[in-house]
């Protein structure tokens, strides 16, 4: 049975398209254009249901807390305690001159959320450093500032109002 000739023609082409020929030169690879890539330290800060992620990298000296600059927070309480690992001492400072900080904070009320903020801050300046004479500056400071504050609020129980008060009886 003979194929259409529209057919073998198709054929000898996809043959001829599959089949390189000995003349000619295989192709170079393209070469790979290399990026620099910049040392990012990710460290995470919790307190109560508040979890806080800070990113840091080389760069200007910006800080931004969910995308806005930290300087627009308010109340000053609030700002002051999440920017207490910066200010802490000058080595601490020059680390978050020289670097673009970026803090992404959800859950919890606002001040949960900036104790989170302000472990996580502290986390990722202790490992920027290049020894660990923050870290044990830190510590000795406030604990807290490095390890997470993992205490959590107690569930309401059915017979009460809240978690150890029962509701008053009468008697009479």
């Amino acid at each position: 049975m003979e194929s259409p000739k529209g057919l073998e023609n198709l054929n000898k082409e996809l043959s001829a398209i599959t089949s390189t020929p000995a003349t000619e030169e295989p192709k170079t690879k393209k070469k790979k254009t290399s990026r620099v890539k910049l040392k990012v330290i990710l460290t995470k800060g919790k307190r109560k249901v508040a979890v806080a992620r800070v990113r840091i990298v080389k760069g200007e000296s910006s800080i931004t807390i969910n995308g806005k600059d930290i300087n627009l927070l308010k109340p000053r309480e609030i700002r002051e305690l999440i920017l207490e690992p910066v200010n802490f001492s000058n080595l601490t400072r020059e680390i978050a001159d020289s670097h673009n900080i970026k803090i992404n904070v959800h859950g919890g009320g606002f001040s949960g959320q900036a104790q989170a903020a302000r472990t996580a801050l502290a986390k990722a300046i202790a490992s920027a450093a290049s020894s660990d004479v923050v870290a044990k500056a830190y510590m000795k400071y406030d604990r807290h500032m490095l390890v997470d504050d993992v205490r959590q609020v107690e569930p309401k129980k059915f017979k009460g109002p809240k978690a150890r008060a029962r509701f008053q009886t009468s008697y009479r």
